[in-house]
């Protein structure tokens, strides 16, 4: 009877009784009325209690959800509650989530007529990578009369692994195929030139530009007839991810990491819906993954399963060891987009070296984060002398943001300053800037 459960009016009814029974010792009236009550009480328990035990699974609870979750989305979850009674039955039910979404107090109140099923829908927003276990779906069943409750527990173990933001590829990907990115805060930038890609020569037509006109093939078809480009295809793309302590900072209950690797994933496939070739290289100390750059039918399911593996490993990066690596395996000329971090314009001029050698034999990319904090103190007013320190020494890191960009437009190198939140779509921007103007 572990799962036999009284409601308060049974409690309330108990304790009045009593006090008619004391009440009795004065008036013998009150002590015959109490019998009554408690007889009756006992009796309409007695009912509930078989109409709720009157069979073995009143109550069928079954959840519903996909096995790979979006990271940093809403990922719908379906509840289906079945009523087997005879009678309808008011029910609570409480979900065990997974212990990483650190929710413990959510429950559903509803009313399920007779031999009808009811759905819950709700939604989960995970913020770290990994494997998610929802447990039991507790179901406790209010009688008829409204003095007992049951309880099921209904085993409903389900693991289901949370991967890098595919939600938002999809997203992405959906809106670059029907070339709507620019309802995706994409910019549309007009392509300087055309590319260097030569693709054939044809016989001109009204519309055409006059500067491609092929004047030997023109003397010699007697027509006029044009050299045709098609965009330059084919080229490297790496996204570069440095898994070291700087990117463990969180923002909005997510790390540096996961956004960078949220935004890695998306910039991947765009680059391969652009017929370019999509890598990814991971490093801290030491590399952890490198994969070839490719457009091959699967390469975005290896990214995706190697981002999904991805852990912070509070080290140091050693910049030195990216170039060698680099160096040796990408021989060709490529775009590179490292995400990383820095605090400090010191610590930024101490990697600078690595930097330039890496940005001669490629074009590289440096996306950094904008600490919304800080610019959050530079944007208050201040009130007293305290607020005033911490305000100029928000405005000082803020200030160093700038000058780091500035630092590295000086060294011939590109660069990103962005918020989390606008992580994917400045990225995207600035790989679609550079694609438009045939620096890669």
């Amino acid at each position: 009877m572990k799962s036999f459960y009284l409601n308060k009016i049974v409690y309330y009814i108990g304790g009045a009784a009593a006090v008619l029974f004391m009440a009795g010792y004065f008036m013998p009236v009150l002590y015959a009325l109490a019998t009554a009550v408690l007889i009756c009480l006992f009796i309409a328990v007695g009912i509930d209690l078989g109409l709720l035990y009157a069979r073995k699974a009143g109550i069928v609870a079954t959840r519903q959800l996909a096995e790979r979750l979006s990271l940093g989305d809403h990922n719908p979850v379906s509840l289906f509650i079945s009523n087997r009674y005879h009678f309808a039955a008011s029910v609570l039910v409480i979900d065990e989530l997974p212990v990483q979404l650190q929710i413990t107090d959510w429950e559903r109140r509803m009313r399920v007529p007779a031999g009808v099923s009811e759905t819950i829908d709700y939604t989960v927003q995970p913020l770290t990578r990994g494997v998610y276990h929802f447990e039991n779906i507790n179901v406790i069943v209010t009688g008829p009369l409204k003095l007992a409750k049951r309880h099921y527990a209904i085993a409903a173990r389900h693991s289901a692994k949370v991967y890098p933001s595919f939600v938002q590829m999809r997203r992405y990907q959906m809106l670059a195929a029907t070339n709507r990115l620019q309802e995706a805060g994409i910019k549309r930038i007009r392509r300087l030139g055309h590319s260097s890609e030569f693709e054939q020569i044809k016989e001109y037509v009204q519309g055409d530009d006059y500067r491609t006109i092929n004047w030997k093939a023109t003397g010699r078809k007697g027509n006029l007839m044009i050299n045709s480009y098609t965009d330059e295809k084919s080229q490297q793309i790496y996204c570069v991810i440095n898994k070291g302590r700087v990117m463990k900072m969180p923002f909005d209950g997510m790390t540096l990491l996961d956004h960078a690797i949220n935004a890695s994933l998306v910039l991947a496939n765009i680059a391969m819906i652009k017929q370019d070739k999509a890598g990814l290289i991971t490093f801290a100390q030491k590399t952890d993954t490198f994969l070839t750059a490719d457009k091959k039918r699967g390469q975005m399911n290896l990214i995706l399963e190697a981002l999904y593996q991805q852990q912070t490993d509070y080290l140091e990066a050693d910049y030195e060891r990216l170039y060698a690596l680099i160096r040796g395996r990408v021989t060709s000329r490529g775009l590179v987009v490292l995400f990383t971090n820095f605090e400090s314009l010191e610590s930024l001029k101490r990697e600078m070296p690595a930097f330039k050698k890496i940005a001669h034999y490629h074009l590289l990319l440096i996306v950094f984060f904008e600490n919304t904090a800080l610019r959050a103190l530079t944007n208050t007013a201040a009130d007293d002398l305290e607020q005033v320190y911490v305000k100029a020494i928000a405005e000082k890191f803020v200030f160093e943001k700038k000058q780091m960009v500035k630092e590295l437009h000086q060294n011939g190198i590109l660069s990103v300053l962005t918020t989390p939140e606008q992580l994917t779509v400045n990225t995207i921007n600035k790989y679609l800037e550079l694609k438009n103007r045939n620096y890669i």
